[in-house]
């Protein structure tokens, strides 16, 4: 028996959980490092840069949930893992005010849980994802559980931010501990006993993985498209940790504001999601192609903005823009995914997770890179300019990116139709 239309969005409620934790260490507590404890951007960028790079272990995570024949224990025990790192590092900003090293130590703690928490979580929900859908309904399912997690994102930054004011240390644990208690009950109820009742596609025995590595590798497709994930996705991450740091420092946000506009910004990269979701996949209205670069092009355009009234050149209202900015950054991100879905099939056959995994480590080691690239050049510009002209600067850089993240996808993709429903979702 494969997963039913209810047991898959069982699935995505643990999806949407992941974002939520993930959301409050990447988004709010490196603000209040920042802002609040005035600390160089940097040390939340190498942080969470941290995390990501723990996530390079996804692999082992996957092949030890195949061997075990239990995948529910490492969703579960994953999710335990990452709520308490989550806990654990909102506890560790609080001792910033009165002890740096030990605060210090006790964050790469939390992130290190952090990061092996959402890769045995997310890894082993998405391998049962795969192996337990009927073919026909694996790609609705995809983009079930994608938009469910940026729904969890955008939701948890909305309430939180709400209570997170007037901003205290005690208000922060006590928030912080309310979202990573749910997550992790959500997470059992959402699980228990669903690996019992379906029965797992088996997969076929293949090369070792060096050797099959080395064959998508070897493919000009799959090369250049991972070259452009590594290129995209590094526009696509820098501004997430210095986005609610600008809204403090330029724009006086206070820290249940800033979160809040976390929230809007992930509002913003759900519709855009949900808008290309229905018009390419459903309405059959222009090519992947054509939505990843326009995707791109949006996204550059909104940063220039942001960064124009950072030093009032423009004079708008900041969360607009930064709904703008989220909006082009879902309809890019979808797009690629979708495209991403139809490249996995080119090529050697019994490849296709292959060029997946490798497709995924890109984005990590860019989400990695480009958050801890945005952060240190924050730092330095802010050595020699005041806080908006320094802040512009880097957000101008990362829509130069994305200018060259479209031009390479206008060069390397397919002109091609979008398969009905080709989304996949992914950390």
């Amino acid at each position: 028996m494969t997963l039913t239309w209810a047991q898959i969005v069982r699935l995505g409620l643990v999806q949407m959980c992941l974002g939520a934790v993930v959301m409050l260490t990447t988004s709010t507590l490196n603000r209040l490092m920042v802002v609040e404890f005035t600390l160089p951007a940097v040390l939340p960028g190498a942080l969470v840069g941290l995390h990501y790079g723990i996530q390079l272990s996804r692999p082992r995570w996957g092949f030890t949930s195949d061997t075990g024949g239990n995948r529910t224990v490492w969703i579960i025990g994953g999710m335990l893992a990452l709520a308490l790192g989550g806990f654990i590092a909102a506890f560790a900003v609080t001792l910033f005010a009165t002890s740096y090293w030990v605060a210090l130590f006790v964050s790469i703690l939390a992130y290190a849980l952090i990061g092996l928490g959402v890769g045995a979580s997310g890894t082993s929900l998405l391998a049962l994802l795969a192996t337990a859908t009927a073919p026909d309904r694996r790609a609705a399912a995809a983009t079930i559980t994608w938009l469910m997690m940026i729904f969890g994102i955008a939701m948890t930054a909305g309430v939180a931010g709400i209570f997170l004011d007037p901003y205290s240390p005690a208000r922060l644990l006590a928030v912080v501990a309310v979202v990573v208690t749910a997550a992790s009950v959500i997470t059992i109820l959402a699980v228990g006993r669903l690996e019992r009742s379906v029965v797992a596609i088996k997969a076929e025995p293949g090369a070792p993985f060096i050797e099959g590595l080395k064959e998508v590798w070897a493919e000009t497709k799959a090369r250049n498209f991972t070259l452009f994930v590594f290129l995209a996705m590094n526009a696509y991450f820098m501004q997430e940790l210095i986005l609610e740091p600008y809204a403090g420092l330029v724009f006086n946000f206070t820290p249940g504001q800033s979160t809040s506009l976390s929230g809007a910004q992930n509002g913003g990269v759900f519709i855009g999601m949900l808008t290309v979701g229905i018009a390419a996949t459903g309405l059959r209205l222009g090519a992947l192609r054509t939505w990843v670069i326009a995707g791109c092009l949006g996204s550059g355009a909104a940063l220039v903005a942001i960064a124009a009234n950072g030093v009032g050149a423009l004079s708008l209202p900041l969360t607009p823009l930064v709904v703008v900015l989220g909006f082009f950054n879902g309809m890019f991100a979808v797009a690629a995914i979708g495209s991403m879905m139809a490249l996995a099939s080119e090529g050697r056959g019994q490849r296709e997770g292959t060029r997946i995994g490798l497709w995924g480590a890109a984005q990590a080691i860019a989400a990695g890179f480009g958050g801890l690239t945005g952060a240190a050049a924050v730092d330095a510009m802010r050595h020699l300019l005041a806080d908006g002209p320094a802040f512009g600067i880097v957000f101008t850089g990362e829509a130069i990116l994305f200018l060259a993240a479209a031009l390479m996808a206008a060069r390397i993709m397919d002109d091609n139709r979008a398969p009905a429903g080709a989304m996949v979702p992914g950390e």
